[in-house]
């Protein structure tokens, strides 16, 4: 991509998601995911009303009138995007490739980050990681990491979820919020996923199209593998075959619902002709 396609491309992306994220998603953001606790701040005397089990009882003693302890939430957070760019995120039919709408949505939470004061980081990931980004403030970070997310081509097209979460869970060492944004099509990550949100906030956003949850009657088609890059030829117009790509969507599709309500993973799942805005409005609403 010339340079001057990327400039313009990275600004349309900011002046979208930088306006959503200041309109839309900053209280809610906010509220939705929390610092990493409480930290002392300081001690005042005791008022009707205040909860006695924070009394400074050594201050009390010294003198001789009930003070309390103040603490305040210690707001800063480091969030983590682990973006999927393994080769079936070239998939879309709609108005949008699913790395479209990826790239859109890690802008956004990009975006809510850093106006609530939160480093922000990245990993990209396909069957290995291809390139970790490390957490930081600021505009200029930011428009960096839009940059990565729109130019940025994997060696590998393959899928290995479990890889990536044992990486987060060893490379970061703090707690942190983390979101995986992917469509999920791949197997044994359960484990590894369980294990990072022990340690992690983790975050699903599963992203999808919808022709890959119903197949079209349109005759012969020749279908490549998007991950394998292999070839097949496909009689659309068989029902039967229909029938058995839409029935291996829902069970794809309801074994990953049951890992990650096994995982106790916070997620929400957002179509490409569909408005992500309202699914990461439902999702934050539903962790406050």
């Amino acid at each position: 991509m010339e340079t001057a396609d990327l400039l313009k491309k990275v600004r349309q992306i900011e002046i979208k998601t930088r306006g959503l994220s200041s309109n839309i998603f900053a209280g809610e953001y906010h509220s939705a995911f929390k610092g990493r606790g409480m930290t002392f701040s300081e001690v005042r005397e005791y008022q009707y009303g205040d909860d006695i089990r924070n009394i400074d009882w050594n201050v009390t003693a010294r003198f001789n009138h009930p003070y309390i302890k103040v603490f305040e939430e210690e707001r800063e957070l480091t969030v983590m995007l682990m973006i999927d760019v393994s080769g079936s995120r070239d998939f879309g039919t709609s108005f949008k490739y699913k790395k479209n709408i990826i790239t859109e949505i890690a802008a956004v939470l990009a975006f809510s980050a850093i106006q609530n004061n939160d480093k922000i980081g990245v990993i990209f990931f396909s069957d290995k990681i291809e390139k970790f980004i490390t957490p930081q403030k600021g505009r200029k970070h930011i428009l960096h990491i839009i940059r990565q997310l729109i130019s940025f081509t994997p060696e590998n097209r393959t899928t290995n979820i479990s890889e990536a979460m044992k990486y987060l869970t060893n490379a970061i060492k703090k707690r942190c919020t983390t979101f995986v944004i992917s469509d999920f099509l791949d197997d044994n990550f359960e484990d590894a996923l369980k294990i990072a949100n022990q340690k992690h906030d983790v975050v699903a956003l599963k992203v999808y199209d919808e022709r890959e949850t119903e197949m079209p009657s349109i005759g012969l088609v020749k279908m490549k593998d998007a991950e394998s890059g292999e070839y097949s030829w496909i009689d659309t117009s068989n029902k039967g075959v229909r029938d058995a790509f839409k029935q291996w969507w829902i069970q794809n599709d309801e074994s990953t619902q049951a890992i990650f309500r096994k995982c106790g993973i916070d997620n929400t799942s957002i179509r490409t002709d569909e408005d992500y805005v309202k699914s990461l409005m439902y999702l934050f609403k539903k962790r406050m």
